[in-house]
């Protein structure tokens, strides 16, 4: 199994979403934001527990109106994970989502009204215990600022920043987290590093806009890769024009190949040539698809052939190497006398992986029972 990276992560305050703690050395959380509409209050927790199966640490829910707000009530009071209540220009949804139990509001303080609307905000936060999130995003920059700097340049992106903190900083609040977003990469990574010396509270990561789920994926993983690398970010979500379920996958990839968070199996296969004794494209995608609600962290390889195969194979808690109408079979590095009937690979696979998570798991509550 792999071991994390001691990656020197940028010193931030903590807050608290709910019970889910940001920032301050804290694990780095995973979000995603639904799709739903949020009046369709059926649709709409269906989607949460979905997320939730996929190990999602917390969901953003727009809240446009104030029926949307009634419907956010309901939706609150039958689901478990923490839900952020995502707000613009009106604040009396903020007053209402916060009554209503929310977790967190993402709002910009100053595009929700004068001052004595964002006080009234900021009050009902402060006696909720309710954090919130400033969001910049070059898409819905200020237009006096976009004017000033020629268009959501980077300075322009930390003087807006910059802006909503100083007004959350002279209403005595400080449970804030903030995110600062392009669509370019270069963009984005610039912009995070120099607000993350300007400002000690947790930073949201993510790209927006990023696009469809290849393009989109491809760029928020060269973006927060190399932030994440810095030590910069303590939450992040992954903005794809796709499924949010991919949203939350990709996550969770990219903290993996970092070394930085562990859920669920990582495959590792070859790309295939003529040398492939089984269809290894299709062995992964359906095992990927089978094995979704398998979160215990273990390292699956499937290789074609015994080139690579036994070397990856003994890298791995479970690795297959193809062979002519069968393939070796390892475990934890140690090759079996078993061996799988290529013809029916996928299903042998599948029963081995279960019995080998829950075996996994089994030793770690007795783990947990010595130690405590």
């Amino acid at each position: 199994m792999q071991k994390f990276l001691n990656i020197a992560r940028r010193k931030s305050k903590r807050i608290y979403v709910g019970k889910v703690p940001i920032g301050g050395g804290a694990p780095i959380t995973v979000q995603s934001m639904l799709n739903t509409c949020t009046t369709d209050i059926e649709s709409t927790i269906r989607q949460i527990r979905t997320l939730e199966s996929l190990g999602v640490d917390i969901v953003r829910i727009a809240v446009p109106t104030l029926e949307a707000a009634e419907a956010f009530k309901i939706i609150k009071q039958q689901v478990t994970v923490p839900l952020i209540a995502d707000i613009h220009f009106d604040y009396r949804i903020a007053l209402k989502v916060a009554e209503y139990g929310a977790d967190c509001l993402r709002i910009n303080p100053g595009n929700i009204g004068n001052i004595t609307r964002i006080s009234s905000v900021v009050e009902s936060a402060k006696d909720r215990n309710i954090p919130i999130r400033i969001g910049v995003n070059a898409g819905s920059l200020e237009r006096d600022l976009q004017k000033k700097f020629a268009g959501p340049t980077l300075d322009a992106l930390l003087a807006s920043a910059m802006r909503h903190v100083d007004i959350l900083d002279k209403l005595n609040f400080d449970q804030f987290k903030v995110s600062i977003k392009s669509t370019d990469v270069f963009l984005t990574i610039e912009a995070y590093r120099r607000l993350a010396t300007e400002i000690d509270q947790p930073l949201h990561l993510g790209l927006t806009e990023a696009g469809g789920f290849r393009s989109g994926t491809v760029k928020s993983s060269i973006a927060l890769g190399l932030l994440l690398m810095e030590g910069i970010g303590d939450t992040l979500r992954i903005s794809l024009a796709a499924d949010p379920m991919e949203e939350v996958k990709v996550a969770y990839d990219i903290l993996r190949s970092l070394r930085i968070r562990s859920r669920g199996i990582n495959f590792i296969a070859c790309p295939t040539c003529s040398r492939q004794e089984f269809d290894v494209i299709k062995t992964v995608n359906v095992l990927e698809e089978k094995l979704q609600d398998v979160i215990t962290p273990m390292d699956i390889s499937i290789i074609g052939c015994v080139v690579n195969g036994p070397g990856e194979a003994m890298l791995s808690t479970i690795g297959v190497a193809g062979g002519r109408d069968t393939s070796a079979f390892y475990e934890d590095g140690v090759r079996q006398k078993q061996r799988f009937d290529n013809a029916s690979l996928i299903d042998q696979l599948e029963i081995q992986i279960r019995k080998k998570a829950k075996l996994i798991e089994e030793r770690n509550i007795i783990k947990t029972r010595v130690i405590e």
